[in-house]
């Protein structure tokens, strides 16, 4: 189950999507995957930052890291 987010905006963009339902162990496993991508953009991330100097992350690693990614 994710650990750091809530299941209602993984609800809400799986039916923004087209889904009419969700059943909760789908959401689970969506929220499980997008928590997994959403933590390598981040490791990367501050990779990128702490290689050019910097302790804070800015949107345009954000932006590099997602390409990499």
């Amino acid at each position: 189950m994710a650990e750091f987010f809530s299941l209602t905006p993984f609800e809400r963009i799986l039916k923004k999507a087209g889904a009419k339902r969700v059943s909760r162990g789908a959401l689970e496993e969506f929220a499980n995957v997008m928590e997994e991508e959403i933590f390598k953009i981040a490791k990367e991330a501050a990779l990128l930052a702490k290689h050019a100097g910097r302790k804070t992350i800015i949107d345009a690693d954000i932006r590099a890291a997602r390409r990499k990614i």
